[in-house]
């Protein structure tokens, strides 16, 4: 039964290939970009498929009856069409556990979600709230100054490294039935931003100091790289963050995999070389 990883260069699309590989399990990649591909592990099927281009669909979901997809565009309708045109038997969605969420029905990042799913309706999404890789949105900074400049330093997440997220979408690709698959994920610990700086200070062996700015100058910011609903909505989440319970911890990664998952810590060890 070939799985077809739709992203595989990606963070976790790629932690989604490798863990498949291990298990034994037939996989193929996609890459938008065929003279991209040179990083996928010699002996894995690679195939372009474009999202954006609904024609490069047909022949790369040939024979697949598993995908793993993440980031699907606007307009999901022709790849729903395609997978079943192609009799794919499940799909694994990465969405986000912020439709999870009482408070974001007005979040411009949790609609966005809601609808990609709504769009897929046998799909099974996994829900991670908060990754560990949002981190590297300072990397910059501190390669260059050793310095992150955040709003609201004392918000609190529980960030769920690359890994894990992928162990979970591939427990959910072998047995779409796996309680809890697609219930909200997170990593171990609650963490507020000043702390996730220090454990990234700690891993890299030199100070980080940090700056903390308005939340007007902190959406200001987000604006360079994303349009501004979402920059709001990003704002949101880390002044929810404040609140107690505001980025719940959860148990869901050890329920569906019997361990626990790996630190924050851990996962700063595990990127030293992006700082």
């Amino acid at each position: 039964m070939t799985t077809l990883v739709i992203g595989a260069r990606g963070s976790i699309g790629r932690h989604v290939l490798d863990q498949l590989r291990t298990a034994g399990d037939p996989v193929r990649a996609t890459v938008r970009d065929l003279s991209t591909a040179g990083d996928i592990p010699a002996g894995v099927p690679v195939v372009r498929a474009d999202l954006t281009r609904p024609e490069t669909l047909g022949p790369a979901l040939d024979g697949v009856r598993r995908v793993f997809v993440y980031a699907l565009p606007a307009d999901p309708a022709p790849f729903a069409a395609a997978v079943a045109a192609a009799g794919v038997e499940h799909v694994v969605l990465l969405s986000s556990g912020s439709v999870l969420l009482p408070w974001t029905a007005a979040n411009a990042i949790a609609r966005e979600h809601r609808e990609v799913e709504a769009a897929l309706p046998g799909c099974v999404p996994i829900r991670p709230l908060v990754l560990a890789n949002n981190a590297l949105a300072w990397a910059r900074s501190i390669r260059a100054e050793g310095v992150v400049r955040v709003a609201h330093p004392a918000a609190a997440t529980a960030p769920i490294h690359e890994r894990d997220i992928a162990a979970v979408a591939v427990a959910a690709l072998r047995d779409p039935s796996t309680p809890g698959v697609s219930d909200l994920l997170t990593g171990p610990d609650a963490l507020t931003q000043h702390e996730q700086v220090r454990a990234i200070a700690a891993a890299v062996g030199r100070p980080i100091r940090l700056e903390e700015l308005t939340p007007a100058a902190a959406q200001e910011a987000f604006a360079t790289f994303t349009d501004a609903a979402t920059a709001a909505a990003i704002l949101e989440f880390v002044e929810h963050a404040l609140e107690p319970g505001g980025s719940p911890v959860t148990g869901t990664f050890t329920r569906v995999t019997g361990r626990r998952p790996v630190s924050f810590a851990q996962w700063a060890r595990d990127h030293t070389a992006d700082f």
